[in-house]
């Protein structure tokens, strides 16, 4: 079983019908061995079916307009095993709604050269078919991935499976529903934004829940699954038997317990895989979830913190994105510098870090919470672990939406840092702190964003192409008048996209 289980992308190969029934069974039966061949590989995390050839206008239609109603279908990958002329796509392509790669390949890797014969060279135009067909893609401005090379070759392979994981992002941006327990921070900017524009650009929902039915629904877990739930804690972390031994500590414990499972609960019934809450809105509950919500973003929910519905909505995204791969996805926020030898950033939040990007066994601990509600709360501590890691940031332009990613490298601390009682990563920005950090503050980056070692940049590209949406890049090419050119060239362009 591939690692998205019944989600599936059509292999869908062009020619014409001057070839005759012979040499398109031929077609037929090269492409079924790749769509078999792509599923087969390890490289390749869903699986590829073949949906045979199509000759006539009449049958790329019918073929994309399937695509579009069938809910397992994320995309499509469109080859041309020979020539097929590219008026003939033109229906197809302009009715189609689901994303596509163009595959440029061929079946056979190497020329057997003492054998090319006519039939060969007829069967085999897929240097100058698809050409062809890519011709149509740009004339109708289409976004889509063009992957080069042969099918077989490793570094193919994984291009195509990065687009794949992209495209269950995008599959999943179409049906998620985010949950939002109590509303945004007081006076806070960056994480208001248009929900309506939200929903047409990308699909997601973004609904509002009353605190006193969430209330409901955690105050009815029962004793018998609060206990069950300590038993997973004890498995999955390490905890001091002074936790249990002690009243007050165990209470606590139990309380994140009983947020967890009514916070899920609540979720599940809505059909929620993502959800919000702020510390200025919790009445009715017994305080602000720091186990809890680490524990479900755990478990693949999207989080944002103080009512940050679009990082939470990124945040799932992400983590469809990188399922069944190394690395994990988080919440997370540039929380405090290290000016050194070498700048770095200190991320954090109060208490709801992701243990899915912890460098070893995170440790429950309970220690107060100063700020807004002040309480003791029971949540994990942990450092990220070591390597390449990305910050992406979704924001609202006001008339369009813009995806902002820093490559960073996430490195050890150089010290213990005993008195921190949250989780936390230290990370080095690309191509360093002092045009990093400048170029973020230009683009308008957050100070909350997706924190992921689980997916590259070029998978965020590829999802903000199918949501036809600006992405801007901070790495070790950046320096900062190019960069605020591209941010200024880009605004004409994307407000000249839209229309008068």
């Amino acid at each position: 079983m591939k690692v998205y289980g019944d989600k599936k992308v059509w292999f869908v190969t062009g020619s014409q019908h001057l070839y005759g029934p012979a040499l398109l069974k031929e077609v037929a039966d090269n492409s079924a061995k790749i769509a078999s061949g792509l599923t087969a590989s390890e490289n390749v995390a869903a699986e590829v079916v073949a949906k045979g050839v199509v000759t006539t206008p009449e049958e790329i239609l019918d073929i994309c307009q399937a695509a579009n109603s069938d809910k397992n279908c994320v995309g499509l990958i469109l080859w041309m095993h020979t020539f097929s002329p590219a008026k003939m796509w033109i229906s197809g392509l302009s009715a189609l709604n689901k994303p596509y790669m163009h595959l440029h390949t061929q079946f056979g890797a190497q020329l057997p050269w003492g054998e090319i014969n006519m039939h060969y060279m007829n069967l085999n135009q897929s240097a100058h078919g698809d050409r062809e067909f890519g011709y149509i893609g740009t004339r109708l401005r289409q976004e889509r991935k063009v992957v080069v090379g042969h099918w077989e070759r490793e570094t193919v392979q994984v291009q195509i499976d990065n687009w794949i994981r992209a495209a269950m992002g995008w599959n999943e941006a179409q049906n998620l529903r985010v949950a939002r327990f109590g509303d945004n921070m007081r006076q806070v900017a960056v994480t208001e934004g248009d929900k309506v524009s939200a929903q047409i650009q990308f699909g997601y929902e973004v609904h509002a829940y009353g605190l006193g039915d969430l209330a409901k629904e955690c105050d009815a877990v029962s004793d018998a699954d609060i206990a069950a739930q300590l038993e997973l804690y004890k498995a999955d972390y390490e905890i001091d038997a002074a936790v249990f031994d002690d009243a007050h500590q165990l209470e606590m414990l139990q309380n994140e317990a009983r947020l967890e499972l009514g916070m899920e609960r609540f979720m599940e019934k809505r059909g929620c895989m993502a959800f919000t809450n702020c510390f200025e809105n919790l009445t009715g509950l017994s305080g602000l979830p720091g186990l809890a919500t680490q524990r479900l973003m755990a478990k693949g929910y999207g989080y944002g913190g103080e009512g940050d519905w679009k990082t939470s909505a990124m945040n799932r995204i992400v983590k469809v994105m990188s399922k069944g791969r190394t690395g994990g996805t988080s919440f997370m926020e540039d929380y405090t510098y290290n000016f050194a030898a070498t700048d770095q950033v200190l991320g954090a939040h109060m208490l709801e870090i992701c243990p899915s990007i912890a460098s070893g066994k995170p440790k429950v601990v309970v220690e107060p919470h100063t700020i807004g509600i002040k309480k003791d709360i029971a949540r994990l501590l942990f450092t990220g672990a070591s390597g390449p890691a990305l910050n992406i940031s979704t924001i609202d332009m006001g008339t369009r939406f813009r995806i902002i990613v820093n490559e960073v490298e996430t490195v050890e601390p150089p010290a213990e840092l005993p008195h921190l009682p949250v989780a936390k990563a230290l990370w080095e920005p690309k191509p360093s702190l002092e045009v990093a950090g400048a170029a973020w503050i230009h683009a308008g980056g957050a100070h909350h964003s997706v924190y992921t070692q689980g997916i590259t940049t070029d998978q965020v590209a590829d999802f903000a192409e199918m949501a036809g949406v600006e992405m801007v890049v901070i790495d070790e090419d950046t320096n900062i008048r190019a960069f605020k050119q591209e941010l200024r060239h880009n605004a004409v362009f994307y407000h000249l996209n839209q229309g008068i």
